[in-house]
């Protein structure tokens, strides 16, 4: 089955990714990710992409879609994938049906704006070790400080709520018109974002199967 999950940062595309990539047995293909493992093994689309990045540029479209269209023709596509952060745009998803990539399933997840910014905005990562932490979630035992390594907590930029709202605003403008082009296919599912990850989970797979 070929899967492309959308939804808002924030809105645990991720994890459902895993989960379903677990059951399935099938890759999860993230654009940052097989953009690395382009330039790392230097293939042609990964060459063209680092001189575009050496020149402090944004990769352009064509050449993300071709690095999708290698990685795709691996073998262990061949029962289907998982796309996590691909398409963003329109022109990306019009450029992948060109491509004759065939997608079964769109599953949106969607999760209020104001969630997801009390979600990430409580997030705070250690600065020794790493390890992450939550105000509201996942609560260090003392207040700033890590658990593991009495290391400091930070809040990262990233988590700023100034940030993650801009982040929104970018996703509600680009990616969130691909929720009607998949809708005119009939491929679009829709699965509200639950407070219990396992509760998301069996909304997912329950679209799946259907």
């Amino acid at each position: 089955m070929n899967i492309i999950l959308l939804g808002a940062p924030g809105a645990g595309k991720g994890t459902q990714a895993e989960k379903i990539c677990e059951r399935l047995s099938i890759p999860t293909i993230s654009t940052g990710n097989i953009i690395r493992e382009a330039l790392k093994s230097g293939t042609e689309m990964g060459l063209k992409a680092k001189s575009f990045m050496d020149a402090g540029q944004l990769v352009p479209d064509e050449v993300v879609i071709g690095i999708i269209k290698e990685r795709l023709a691996n073998d262990d596509c061949k029962n289907g994938f998982i796309l996590d952060g691909f398409p963003r745009t329109i022109p990306q998803a019009e450029a992948l049906d060109n491509m004759g990539v065939v997608i079964d399933k769109v599953i949106d997840i969607e999760v209020p704006d104001e969630r997801i910014i009390g979600r990430m905005s409580g997030r705070r990562v250690c600065e020794s070790c790493g390890a992450s932490y939550h105000l509201e979630y996942k609560k260090p035992e003392v207040d700033g400080v890590c658990n593991a390594c009495a290391g400091a907590l930070v809040q990262r930029k990233d988590d700023h709520p100034d940030t993650v709202k801009a982040r929104l605003d970018v996703y509600h403008k680009e990616t969130e018109p691909l929720k009607e082009y998949y809708a005119k296919q009939n491929k679009l599912a829709i699965v509200e974002g639950q407070e219990e990850i396992a509760d998301t989970t069996a909304l997912v797979f329950a679209q799946l199967e259907a």
